[in-house]
């Protein structure tokens, strides 16, 4: 039987290094988890003189069963002897699993760096860093995964199996839109189509990946227009109104629009910060026959 053994009520820290070795460790799938009090092992209370087992193999052979410690049990995959707050068990974990992935090559660039990029946010989390976020004492934050697994254990205490399942559930949807995230960076950096508004700046895509809408107004676009190339769908969004920021009105290009491509199903949202041609949500509304230049010309004129 292959073991993993981590914490009771674990932290991200423990259940992403559990998540890893579980997702890309090969035979390691299906194996069970157990939790210890913090600082044990599955045999117990370490021996305090027997902490120094960096680069050591941190699969053990126990009895019949191959065991992995992670986050507890000062063994090579716990961070708890190493004052370096650059780390933690999840990158020692990311680290050693990296390594055999690379003899396999099963491991493309893009979901390499989105799992990096999950597991570095959880390195800084292990080591509080999170108190130094903009505006740390925000609500929003509790909207997180840090304020959601607190949650849980206050409804549901000692319950760390749901709570690994849960963490699981959460690691695997976040690294799916890093992957989004990553994709959406490189078409804003490389296929974005720049363009001046009376509002301020504008950018447009041909692309599947509706992440860059948000993405690029969180960047400071103003205005942005994304067509679906497989659905001839059009999407286009502006910044919304706060005291500092008035934003645009699509009024006017709702009104272009219809004029010009009257067959077409045209609808503005009552913000007027949204006009869309086409919807999963109404899948009996009409693409437009424009193209994306052809789109980006009125928003500009408008």
């Amino acid at each position: 039987m292959k073991i993993i053994v981590t914490h009771a009520s674990p932290d991200w820290d423990a259940i992403t290094s559990t998540w890893l070795l579980k997702k890309y460790l090969s035979g390691w799938q299906e194996a069970e988890v157990r939790f210890v009090p913090a600082g044990n092992r599955l045999s117990g209370q370490p021996d305090p003189r027997d902490t120094k087992h960096k680069g050591e193999n941190p699969i053990e052979k126990i009895g019949e069963d191959d065991v992995i410690h992670v986050d507890t049990g000062m063994l090579p995959l716990d961070h708890h002897q190493v004052q370096d707050v650059n780390v933690s068990a999840a990158s020692l974990v990311w680290d050693y699993v990296r390594e055999q992935i690379a003899h396999a090559g099963h491991l493309t660039p893009e979901h390499d760096e989105a799992v990096s990029r999950v597991v570095k946010i959880v390195v800084d989390t292990d080591h509080f860093k999170e108190v130094y976020w903009p505006d740390a004492a925000a609500d929003r934050y509790e909207f997180g995964f840090l304020g959601i697994l607190e949650g849980l254990k206050f409804i549901k205490p000692g319950r760390d199996l749901e709570f690994l399942e849960f963490g699981i559930l959460c690691l695997n949807a976040l690294t799916a839109q890093f992957e989004n995230r990553i994709w959406a960076e490189r078409e804003i950096k490389e296929k974005g189509i720049k363009f001046d508004t009376r509002f301020g700046p504008g950018i447009g895509f041909e692309t599947i990946n509706d992440t860059v809408l948000k993405l690029s107004q969180k960047m400071g676009y103003v205005v942005v227009v994304r067509k679906d190339p497989r659905k001839g769908y059009i999407r286009i969004k502006t910044l919304p109104s706060t005291e500092k920021v008035k934003g645009a009105d699509l009024t006017l290009a709702y009104e272009q629009l219809r004029k010009i491509d009257p067959d077409a199903t045209w609808f503005l949202h009552i913000s007027k910060k949204m006009l869309l041609n086409g919807s999963p949500k109404n899948p009996k509304m009409r693409p437009t026959k424009l193209s994306l230049k052809e789109i980006i010309k009125v928003v500009e004129r408008v």
